[in-house]
């Protein structure tokens, strides 16, 4: 159990304690990242710099039938005063309603609101909330792939592939900066040479339309690897066979390229990295991020020495008549898992 979480079939010795610190303060939030995967949810007050968790507590999604059985649990152990409530969601909000797009799960501001009793509650896209989170960041929470000096007061772009793929801009204006949440993830996947179009082919064939959230994603990866091994050129290792069949594909694909000597997997995740660097220097393009472009969600901590090893760069880079452009813009990795959970609690603290 990681330090300040809450294990809800093992609650730590000093439960009473940070009960009592959390029940006292007068401005007491709760946030919550809510992704196809997994649920986290906290209690924070304010700090000096940023939000400061009381407590925090993770859940696997499939294991409620609701956000609000999730949110109960964790009240029942801890009965706050909660003064504001805001959940960053994988899926479109519109009008404080949102179907969750990896979840078979409606999200309403209202019904929150009802249940619980909150004066406001706000539900924001889980891509928006970790934009929050953004310039709240410390240098130990990011990892640089190249040496271009972040800018302070200009746009910021954040690409996050893991359960599905989200994207968001965090556009300065007003001497401050404002999220906008996109589905990006699910627009054309674009090749880029016409190696990839064969994977575009394949891909089509499978699904119909072929969103870049096919490729880039834990199961994009999959993909990646599935198109790779029917052109032939690799053979499929029995070994691999059997850990997929027990474990998840991804990361058997992910442990094998990095930390194994696995030929297909290894061409499977510098393909993916390849046409992450594409996409992301596209978004970095469609923003003009010059303040940064952020790289979050599950995978890319996971697939740090891949993406340090030139190739996600280059891609980044290679736009033609904008290569000197794109030279010039910093990329960063985020390597703090709770982002998403830092920018909905610095949104609820400043409602």
């Amino acid at each position: 159990i990681k330090k300040n979480d809450i294990s809800l079939e093992s609650l730590n010795s000093n439960i009473h304690a940070l009960k009592k610190e959390v029940m006292a303060s007068s401005a007491c939030v709760l946030a919550g990242d809510i992704g196809g995967t997994k649920v986290n949810l906290g209690l924070f007050v304010p700090g000096k710099i940023r939000p400061v968790a009381q407590a925090t507590a993770t859940f696997a999604s499939g294991s409620a039938k609701s956000l609000e059985t999730i949110i109960a649990q964790v009240l029942e152990r801890y009965p706050a005063k909660i003064n504001a409530a805001c959940f960053g969601i994988a899926g479109p909000v519109i009008k404080g309603v949102c179907r969750a797009t990896n979840l078979p799960w409606v999200v309403s501001e209202k019904k929150l609101r009802s249940r619980f009793g909150w004066k406001w509650v706000h539900l924001i896209n889980d891509l928006g909330a970790t934009a929050l989170a953004v310039p709240l960041l410390n240098h130990r929470e990011i990892e640089a792939l190249n040496g271009v000096r972040v800018r302070k007061g200009q746009n910021i772009g954040l690409v996050a592939p893991g359960t599905g793929l989200g994207q968001a801009l965090l556009v300065y204006a007003g001497s401050r900066y404002w999220p906008v949440a996109s589905e990006g993830g699910h627009a054309d996947f674009a090749p880029s040479d016409e190696s990839e179009t064969g994977l575009w082919f394949f891909l089509h064939k499978r699904f119909g339309h072929v969103s870049v959230e096919r490729v880039l994603s834990g199961q994009g990866l999959v993909n990646i690897y599935d198109w790779l091994k029917s052109l032939g050129d690799f053979e499929e290792s029995s070994g691999i066979q059997k850990e997929m069949c027990t474990s998840n594909p991804a990361r058997v694909i992910t442990d094998n390229a990095i930390g194994g000597d696995d030929p297909l997997c290894r061409a499977a995740l510098q393909r993916f990295c390849r046409i992450f660097g594409s996409m992301a220097g596209n978004l970095a393009l469609t923003g003009m991020t010059t303040g940064g472009m952020f790289l979050g969600g599950g995978i890319p901590p996971k697939i740090l020495p891949v993406l340090l090893d030139g190739n996600f760069m280059a891609a980044f880079n290679g736009k033609g008549r904008f290569d000197l452009f794109m030279q010039n813009i910093p990329v960063r990795v985020i390597l703090n898992d709770r982002a998403a959970l830092l920018g909905a609690a610095y949104l609820a603290l400043g409602k």
